[in-house]
């Protein structure tokens, strides 16, 4: 089952560095993300949002590297290698660009986590700090929660259940709480 973590950070980096260390978990297999999103409230309370998975998986540099081998193993054999390999870059051009274009128009912008749900939580948090937004498929809780224990944040929501979240809270506040001496 899918979990929902969203939490705020008091300044406009740390959400990066956050991922940064998911990201690194990802290639440890601690936790498989489906959805990473970035919100980062500028000063003047504009908020930015910076989608973080790739929804292709890569299947656009793949379509373009298949297009040109069958371009260029038709091209040999009608005796012009060289025509195959235009015309296959020209079709991964045009595929690609279709990508850009279905993006751009709002079409693939949803993959994942509602961009409305993210910009009208984004938008409660105060102007010059970030949050992140993470789906996760699965995770090992205790190697996650000792690595986001470094950085100090606020749970805005999520869908773990009370134990979990309340595990969460705690690994959050620990740094901040042994830095100031508080217990």
């Amino acid at each position: 089952m899918n979990e929902l973590i969203c939490i705020a950070f008091k300044d406009s980096g740390t959400a990066d560095q956050v991922l940064n260390e998911m990201r690194a978990m990802e290639s440890d297999y601690v936790l498989d993300l489906e959805d990473a999103v970035i919100v980062v409230r500028d000063p003047d309370g504009k908020v930015h949002l910076k989608q973080c998975v790739d929804i292709f998986g890569g299947a656009t540099h793949h379509g373009v590297a298949l297009g040109m081998l069958w371009g260029g193993l038709i091209g040999l054999l009608f005796m012009n290698p060289l025509a195959g390999l235009l015309g296959s870059l020209a079709g991964g051009a045009g595929g690609g660009s279709m990508t850009v274009a279905a993006s751009e128009t709002g079409v693939l912008n949803d993959y994942g986590i509602p961009d409305n749900f993210i910009r009208a939580l984004g938008s409660t948090i105060l102007p010059g700090t970030s949050a992140i937004f993470l789906l996760v498929r699965n995770f090992d809780e205790d190697k996650l929660l000792a690595g986001i224990s470094k950085y100090e944040g606020t749970i805005l929501k999520t869908s773990l259940n009370k134990e979990h979240e309340e595990k969460l809270r705690a690994a959050l506040t620990h740094q901040h709480n042994q830095k100031t001496g508080k217990k």
